[in-house]
C-alpha cells in the first residue's frame, strides 16, 4: 500500500523549515521518501546514509529523493545509494515544479548555488508536530570560516525582504502560532544585500509592530559581533521579544578563533554576554563549540573550558571536530580522534553544570512557558520546563512558578 511522503530531516532549524516547504509541494506524491541532508559534520553525514539505508530495507519500493548541503556539495556520493531515485540541490529542492509524479524520473537536478543572488519567500502555516513555527529571513552566508563547507552547500548570503517575513508570521499566527522563531544561515547579514542595508534589529522591530497579535519572537543562532543597537533595544525594551541569545562562539581562546578566521575574539562575546545580562538579568545564554579544532594544545583547550565555565553559559552546543574537505582547517595538523571526544565530554560535563546552576536562579520566580506537550515545554528564557502534576493543552502558553530543579529540567506548579 502506497504512503504519503515522509520526511527525514537533518541539522538545522533552516533544514526543519525547508523540510515543511517540500512537504507542501510533495503532497501529491505517493510512496516518496525525501532525507533532507545536512553536511556539517561527518556524523550527520554518517547518520544520513544509515537512514537512507534503513529507509530501503524497510520500505524497498519506495523512491528516495535525497537533498539538503551534503546532496547540494557531492551529489554523486548520493545517488549511487540504494534506493535513491533523485538528488535535488538547496535551490531544486525549494522549487515546486521539482515535487511532481513527471519530475521523479527527470534526473538529478543540482545548479551552482555559487550562482544564486536570491531567495523566494514560502508561505508555511504548519510544522509537522511542533509547537513553535520557524521562518526563514536569510540564506547563505559570505564569511569563510576555516572549518566550515557550509558556504558552499548554501550560496552567497542573500536577504528575504520585510514584506515577505511579515506575510508569513501572519499566516503562521493565524494557523495558532504564538512563538515564531527566525532563523537561516546567518541571520545577522540579514540586510546586507536589500535596497539601504537594513539590519536585523529593523527587521525584528518592523515585525514585532507590523503583527500585534505574535506573542512571542525568537531569534536562531547569531554572531556575537554582528548584534545590532535596535536589537539590543529590543531586548531592553520589548517582553515579546525573548530574553535568549544562542551565538555562534566556537571557541574560548583567541589563538584558535583567529585559525578558524571567526571575527571576534573572547573579549567580544565577553562584552556581549555581560551587556545582555546586563539588560535581562535572566536571559538563557547559549553557544556553539567545537572540541578539538585542528592545533588546539591542551593549553588552548584549557582557554576554552575556563571561557565557557567562567561566562557560566547554560546551553552548550558542543561538537567535536569534524574534517570536512575542501577546508582550510582539514589541511592543519589534526588532533587525534579521542582526544577530541574526550575534550567534548569535558564541555558537556561543564555545560550540565552551568544549566543546573542557571535553573536553580529561576526556582521560585513566575515564568511563562510554552507548552511543546501536555507536561513540558520551554520558557522564555528557552528553560525546559515540566509540570509537577497535571497537564495542559499542547500550544498554551501558561504562567508558571518553578518550584524546583530536577536534572536540568525546572519542575513548575501553576500559579
Amino acid at each position: 500500500m502506497s504512503k504519503a511522503p515522509d520526511i527525514l530531516t537533518f541539522g538545522c532549524r533552516l533544514n526543519t523549515y525547508e523540510s515543511e516547504v517540500m512537504r507542501n509541494h510533495a503532497t501529491a506524491l505517493d510512496d516518496v521518501i525525501i532525507v533532507n541532508t545536512c553536511a556539517v559534520t561527518a556524523e550527520a553525514e554518517r547518520q544520513a546514509r544509515q537512514a537512507i539505508r534503513r529507509a530501503h530495507r524497510d520500505r524497498p519500493t519506495a523512491r528516495i529523493v535525497v537533498t539538503g548541503c551534503a546532496a547540494q556539495i557531492d551529489p554523486a556520493r548520493w545517488s549511487g545509494l540504494p534506493g535513491v531515485t533523485r538528488v535535488l540541490g538547496n535551490e531544486e529542492k525549494l522549487r515546486a515544479e521539482s515535487w511532481s509524479e513527471a519530475s521523479l524520473g527527470a534526473g538529478d537536478a543540482v545548479s551552482d548555488i555559487m550562482a544564486a543572488r536570491e531567495t523566494a519567500a514560502h508561505l508555511v502555516t504548519e510544522f509537522a508536530g511542533r509547537t513553535r513555527a520557524f521562518v526563514q529571513v536569510q540564506q547563505g552566508c559570505d564569511h569563510r570560516c576555516t572549518f566550515c563547507i557550509i558556504p558552499f552547500g548554501r550560496g552567497p548570503s542573500r536577504s528575504v525582504a520585510v514584506g515577505a517575513v511579515v506575510e508569513q508570521v501572519r499566516a503562521l499566527v493565524r494557523a495558532g502560532y504564538r512563538e515564531v522563531v527566525l532563523t537561516g544561515v546567518d541571520i545577522t547579514s540579514w540586510g546586507g544585500d536589500l535596497p539601504g542595508q537594513p539590519a536585523l534589529g529593523q527587521l525584528c522591530r518592523r515585525l514585532l509592530a507590523l503583527v500585534p497579535e505574535l506573542e512571542r519572537l525568537r531569534l536562531s543562532s547569531v554572531d556575537p559581533v554582528e548584534i545590532d543597537e535596535d536589537l539590543w533595544v529590543l531586548l531592553a525594551h520589548e517582553p515579546r521579544f525573548m530574553p535568549y541569545l544562542h551565538l555562534s562562539l566556537q571557541a574560548g581562546s583567541d589563538m584558535i578563533l583567529k585559525r578558524m578566521k571567526r571575527r571576534h575574539l573572547v573579549e567580544d562575546a565577553a562584552r556581549v554576554i555581560a551587556r545582555a545580562r546586563g539588560l535581562r538579568p535572566e536571559i538563557g545564554i547559549g553557544a556553539d563549540v567545537i572540541a578539538g579544532f585542528p592545533t588546539e594544545t591542551e593549553a588552548l583547550f584549557e582557554e576554552t573550558l575556563a571561557f565557557v565555565r567562567d561566562q557560566q553559559l547554560p546551553y552548550l552546543h558542543v561538537f567535536p571536530y569534524s574534517e570536512r574537505p575542501g577546508t582550510p582547517a582539514a589541511r592543519m595538523p589534526a588532533i587525534d580522534k579521542a582526544s577530541r571526544k574526550a575534550r567534548a565530554a569535558s564541555l558537556r560535563a561543564v555545560g550540565e553544570a552551568t544549566l543546573g546552576a542557571y535553573l536553580a536562579t529561576l526556582r521560585g520566580r513566575t515564568l511563562r512557558v510554552l507548552m511543546e506537550t501536555e507536561t513540558s515545554g520551554h520558557s522564555e528564557e528557552f528553560a525546559p520546563v515540566r509540570l509537577a502534576s497535571g497537564t495542559a493543552e499542547v500550544g498554551r502558553i501558561l504562567t508558571l512558578r518553578a518550584a524546583a530543579v530536577d536534572g536540568g529540567t525546572l519542575l513548575a506548579e501553576t500559579v
